[in-house]
């Protein structure tokens, strides 16, 4: 075993080495530049080589932030254009937050639409005056608007559409790209695309209109992909710049220069949760046995179902508007609520015992072991994270919100931690609860669709998380003997990613 450990361990940290290596290659050729527009942080493109050129404009989605759109930005800088990308109101390391409500046009669209203004004016200056913009899911309807209501925008690509600001002649020459899983958008692509089309009915993959009249229409799907995924996709990538090439005129006599980055973005965080396994042996034991509640399937059903019914119920009629961060708020107290319950539960269903197998080795070995993983985490996942995905450095007034919503998570992670550990505990309940909080979650928006909107994006950003450390907690809890480890350290985490990544409000 020691020798298995030792060979995963070599071959992570070279699975990463060759990831880092590559995503670096991706720049090659590329000047990259850090700057502030009027308050706002973008980020600047450059051909190495090039001369005044078109500028593309690009747009992240809700509680995202510009990392996540770099390879559209490498991809086109790559191929002679000037790209820029930014943080929105409330998003990445713009502190100003995003004022107005967001279910009206008058109010948070507005306040998004001059950031695009800000960052469009901007755009002119470097480039050749031309310019094309690029937005993702929410920012998609955010530059729709913007190209409708300035005409020297040449083009517009949509990245996982929804507006209605489309007409059959505005935004001029739009290209709305869609992932082959996202069935309701793909439905939207085909009916915007139809306006141009008709009486025709659309085909994906087939450009509809005219470039030099503005009325060019495409819709196209990239294969395998969802609402993320979308946005590293090659055929994404290969659709867009060919899109750009049309609309500014543009002969390309050599095949376009294409990165093939997603993947290495996947292998690097594979390489790091992999490197995990045999790094967990250098952990101190911290309990002589294996502690936690040892519940067997009959016993543990009540502590699953309980909180998975009566916290979605509750929070239903309950105020949970309370912190300046949209939705994030909601989900911080239903961990709360949620780990308050199996907490409770728990109380009860022990009578006293739980007490005994609280008991550690020492306290010192405890912290030990929960700051060597902590450390892990910021220095194997926050790093590249923040470096290749989102943003995930906290500025302003984060910090303060990822320790407020630490209280809401630690409860949660420390129960379900406890309640699925044990000496004789059920198999496989480790992966029923976190199916369960899943589902409460799902409850929760179904009985509030309009309060609580936005979980249905973020729900499913959750899942890779909650994957990724249970492996964690599995690794560290056969080391140390003490669930509540990891439980620590997951709190830590899912505190730290809402904080710095749920967009911040205000108004």
């Amino acid at each position: 075993m020691h020798l298995i450990k030792l060979a995963v361990g070599i071959l992570s940290a070279a699975l990463i080495a060759l990831a880092v290596w590559q995503l670096k290659q991706a720049e090659h050729g590329v000047i990259i530049s850090t700057v502030t527009i009027e308050g706002i942080p973008a980020t600047t493109y450059r051909p190495a080589n090039g001369g005044p050129a078109p500028a593309v404009v690009i747009a992240h989605g809700f509680a995202g932030s510009q990392q996540l759109m770099t390879s559209f930005a490498l991809a086109f800088a790559r191929n002679g254009y000037i790209a820029i990308t930014f943080d929105f109101a409330g998003h990445g390391r713009n502190t100003q937050p995003m004022s107005g409500d967001v279910n009206l046009i008058e109010g948070a669209t507005r306040r998004l639409l001059e950031d695009v203004s800000a960052v469009a004016a901007n755009a002119r200056a470097l480039g050749d005056g031309r310019i094309a913009v690029l937005g993702h899911s929410m920012a998609s309807d955010i530059i729709v608007r913007f190209a409708n209501s300035d005409p020297s925008v040449a083009a517009t690509i949509a990245v996982s559409m929804f507006s209605p600001a489309v007409t059959a002649v505005l935004p001029r020459n739009l290209l709305v790209i869609a992932g082959a899983w996202e069935g309701t958008l793909k439905r939207e692509a085909l009916r915007d695309v139809g306006l141009v089309s008709a009486p025709q009915l659309p085909v994906p993959g087939i450009t509809y209109g005219d470039f030099g009249s503005g009325t060019a229409r495409r819709a196209a799907f990239s294969p395998y992909a969802d609402h993320v995924s979308v946005l590293f996709n090659q055929v994404t990538m290969r659709e867009s710049l060919d899109w750009l090439d049309q609309s500014f005129g543009v002969g390309r006599p050599v095949p376009a220069k294409l990165h093939w980055r997603g993947p290495w973005i996947i292998a690097l965080l594979a390489g790091v949760v992999m490197l995990g396994w045999p790094l967990s042996a250098l952990l101190p034991r911290v309990s002589s046995i294996s502690a936690g509640a040892g519940l067997s399937w009959p016993s543990i059903w009540p502590g699953v179902v309980l909180p998975l019914i009566v916290t979605p119920l509750i929070l239903r009629v309950l105020p949970t508007h309370f912190l300046p961060l949209l939705v994030g708020d909601y989900l911080a107290i239903h961990f709360f609520l949620y780990g308050f319950i199996s907490f409770a539960w728990l109380l009860w269903q022990a009578r006293g015992s739980m007490m005994e197998k609280l008991r550690f080795s020492s306290w010192s070995r405890f912290m030990a072991a929960l700051l060597a993983v902590i450390a892990y985490g910021f220095a194997g996942l926050v790093w590249p994270l923040d470096t290749y995905v989102a943003s995930f450095v906290p500025v302003g007034s984060r910090p303060m919100l990822v320790a407020v919503l630490l209280l809401g998570t630690l409860l949660y992670f420390l129960s379900d931690e406890w309640l699925s550990r044990g000496s004789g505990a059920a198999r496989g309940a480790y992966i029923v609860t976190k199916l369960a909080f899943l589902l409460s979650l799902a409850i929760a928006v179904s009985l509030d669709p309009d309060r609580l909107f936005f979980l249905v994006i973020i729900v499913p950003v959750m899942v890779p998380f909650l994957i990724v450390y249970g492996l964690f907690s599995r690794w560290i809890y056969a080391r140390t003997g003490q669930p509540l480890v990891a439980g620590a350290a997951s709190a830590l985490a899912f505190a730290w990613a809402i904080g710095v990544t749920f967009p911040l409000v205000s108004g």
